[in-house]
């Protein structure tokens, strides 16, 4: 049985990140071989949070996972709390990819046109050495919007991209996702979330998929509101079969 070993935190409540990981990946036939971040009570969303930092515990773990010899077919980082776990990843990479080993980056800093109470620039650069080792990454527009150009040139594109209409709009959002994956020599570049609405008025959400010199769209009616998880749901599917 193939082993990913999946890196972010656990949330008690919420139905995201290690907790709607390791089913989804289970039931793909795929191990699911976890390595938490942080223990939270639920997850950031919720007014409030308890939050319990697991950063000095991972090396622990590392050392004992390599006493066994453990060689993951892949790797998959999510929600990083701090500058450090990010080291604490890069370590992993250096100690357990292998040459066959896919990663897959979510490069969680924030979403609709917002950076996360977590960022800072440092992390920012941490988070580009991850996608710099990546095969794939899974950011939203604001995520990709903050690799490239930081939170003042995110915040200042992302209005701008507000401004345009539909069908000009994912043109640009295509262009954003060709830079990402020639800037950071990438196998893919997936822009999750990206809502729009057709002619018709219908609204959709949509994924970008920018692979093999080819850029293609994937849109579904837009149900309900908005949902903490979805983002962490799609890249769980999307990693057992890259």
């Amino acid at each position: 049985m193939k082993k990913i070993a999946v890196i972010q935190d656990l949330s008690g409540l919420g139905k995201c990140s290690l907790t709607a990981a390791i089913p989804v990946i289970s039931v793909m036939g795929v191990q699911a071989v976890p390595l938490p971040t942080a223990v939270l009570s639920n997850q950031t969303g919720y007014p409030s949070y308890y939050c319990d930092n697991y950063t000095e515990h991972m090396e622990q773990i590392m050392d004992e996972w390599e006493k066994r010899g453990f060689s993951p077919d892949g790797i998959y980082t999510g929600f990083l709390a701090d500058e450090e776990q990010a080291d604490k990843i890069l370590d992993f990479l250096r100690r357990f990819r292998k040459e066959k080993t896919m990663v897959l980056v979510d490069p969680v800093m924030g979403d609709n046109g917002s950076a996360y109470g977590i960022y800072t620039e440092g992390l920012r650069e941490k988070m580009l050495q991850l996608v710099g080792n990546a095969h794939v990454i899974t950011p939203n527009l604001t995520e990709a919007l903050l690799l490239l150009y930081g939170k003042e040139g995110m915040e200042k594109r992302y209005a701008s991209l507000l401004e345009l209409d539909g069908r000009k709009r994912l043109e640009q959002i295509g262009k954003i996702g060709e830079q990402l994956k020639k800037e950071y020599g990438l196998q893919a570049a997936v822009i999750t979330g990206v809502e729009s609405q057709t002619e018709l008025c219908v609204h959709q959400m949509g994924n970008l998929v920018v692979e093999n010199g080819h850029l293609f769209w994937c849109f579904a009616p837009k149900i309900g509101g908005s949902y903490s998880g979805t983002g962490d749901l799609f890249a769980r599917c999307l990693v057992p079969v890259w």
